[in-house]
C-alpha cells in the first residue's frame, strides 16, 4: 500500500511517500524558520498562506525523486491536529482533494501520534509495549504504548511544555528564533556549576511537567547580571541543566512504575544533545533500551505521518469529511488490533 503523508500543523511543510513493502520511498520538508525570525515567533496567518505556496512543488519533488505518479498512490494521510487551525486546514483541505480527485481514502492523523511512532521508521524500532516521552514546542507527555492507538497518559504538561520553555528562555537571553536550538548551542560554552535552578515537580510523586516555575527562576538570576556573554551562557547550561535532568527523573520514574525498559523519545526537543546524554545514562545504569527517530524526523516531517497513515487506512480507518482538531487528546484515538 502506497501512502502520501503531508504535515502542516505548525511552521513545517513535510511530504512524503511510505510503501507498507518498501518502506519510506522519498521525503521532502520545508522549513519557515526565514520567514517568522523577525517576528520572534510563529505567525499563524503567515504560516499558513507559506504552507499552500510550498506544499505542490514539494509533492511534485517526492513523485520525481521516487519515480512514481499520483495514479500509484493507494491512500493520503495528513496532520488533523493538534496544531494551529489555519495550517492544519491547508494540509487537511488538500489531503482531501487529492483524495477525491484519485478516488482513494484519505485519513486524518494525530500529530503526537505520528511523532510517537517515528522511530518505527528506523532499522531498529521498538517493541510494543513502551513508554514515550514526547517533548516538543507544545508538548510534553509520558505515554505508557501497548499499541497502536493503545495510549495511556502517565504525565503531561500543567503550563509551558519544555519546547515552550526553552523558546521563552532564549527570547529572553536575546537569542535568535527558532530559541530552543539557539540556546542549546550557546549553553555549550557555559559553566554548568555556576547556577543551580531548580527541578520542577521532581521532589513529589507523580509524572506531570511544569516549567513556568523553571522560567520564572531564570528570569530572576537573569535580571541580576551584566549581558556579558559569559553570563548569558552559563545562565543558558543552567537552564538546559535544569530541563534535561527534570525530563530523566520523570523518564525513570515512569519506567520504573510501568515496569517496562523500553524508552521511546520524540519531538523536537529529543534532538537535544543534553538529554540523550543523559537518558543515555539509563542504558548503563538499568539496562533500559532508549529509541529516537534520526535528526530529521524528530522534528515535524511527513514521513511520520505517511508511515501512521498507512498504518491506520490497512487497518480499515478513514475519514469522510474535512475536519481538523487544534486540539485533540492523543488517548481518545482507536486502536488497532
Amino acid at each position: 500500500m502506497l501512502i502520501l503523508g503531508i504535515e502542516t500543523s505548525c511552521d513545517e511543510t513535510g511530504v512524503a511517500l511510505y510503501d507498507s513493502e518498501r518502506g519510506l520511498l522519498a521525503h521532502a520538508l520545508h522549513s519557515q524558520c526565514a520567514l517568522h525570525t523577525k517576528y520572534g515567533g510563529v505567525v499563524p496567518e503567515l504560516a499558513s498562506r507559506d504552507h499552500i505556496r510550498k506544499i505542490l512543488p514539494l509533492l511534485r519533488q517526492i513523485f520525481k525523486k521516487s519515480d512514481t505518479v499520483p495514479s500509484e498512490v493507494q491512500g493520503v494521510a495528513y496532520t488533523r491536529g493538534p496544531g494551529l487551525i489555519g495550517a492544519l486546514l491547508v494540509g487537511a483541505t488538500i489531503g482531501h482533494s487529492l483524495a477525491w480527485s484519485w478516488k482513494i481514502p484519505a485519513i486524518g492523523i494525530h500529530h503526537m501520534e505520528a511523532h510517537l511512532l517515528a522511530p518505527m521508521l528506523e532499522s531498529e524500532p521498538p517493541k510494543f509495549p513502551f513508554v514515550a516521552l514526547l517533548v516538543s514546542g507544545g508538548h510534553s507527555l509520558l505515554v505508557e504504548v501497548k499499541g497502536v492507538g493503545k495510549y495511556q497518559i502517565l504525565g503531561e504538561s500543567v503550563d509551558d511544555a519544555a519546547g515552550e520553555a526553552f523558546d521563552k528562555t532564549a527570547k529572553l537571553l536575546g537569542l535568535p528564533y527558532p530559541g530552543g536550538p539557539s540556546l542549546s548551542r550557546l549553553a555549550e560554552h557555559g559553566n554548568p556549576h555556576r547556577f543551580s535552578l531548580p527541578r520542577p515537580m521532581t521532589n513529589r510523586p507523580g509524572f506531570d511537567f511544569s516549567f513556568s516555575g523553571l522560567k520564572t527562576a531564570t528570569i530572576n538570576a537573569w535580571r541580576v547580571l551584566e549581558p556579558t556573554p559569559d553570563n548569558r551562557a552559563d545562565i543558558a547550561r543552567a537552564f538546559e541543566e535544569a530541563v534535561v535532568e527534570t525530563l530523566a527523573i520523570k523518564s525513570r520514574r515512569a519506567l520504573k512504575a510501568t515496569n517496562l525498559n523500553q524508552l521511546v523519545v520524540a519531538g523536537g526537543v529529543s534532538a537535544n544533545l543534553r538529554l540523550r546524554t543523559q537518558l543515555r545514562e539509563l542504558t548503563t545504569e538499568s539496562g533500559v533500551q532508549v529509541f529516537y527517530p534520526r535528526l530529521e524526523f524528530c522534528t515535524d516531517n511527513g514521513a511520520m505521518i505517511a508511515y501512521t497513515g498507512c498504518l491506520r487506512l490497512a487497518a480499515g480507518q478513514f475519514n469522510e469529511r474535512i475536519d481538523v482538531l487544534p486540539r485533540w487528546p492523543l488517548d481518545g484515538l482507536l486502536s488497532i488490533d
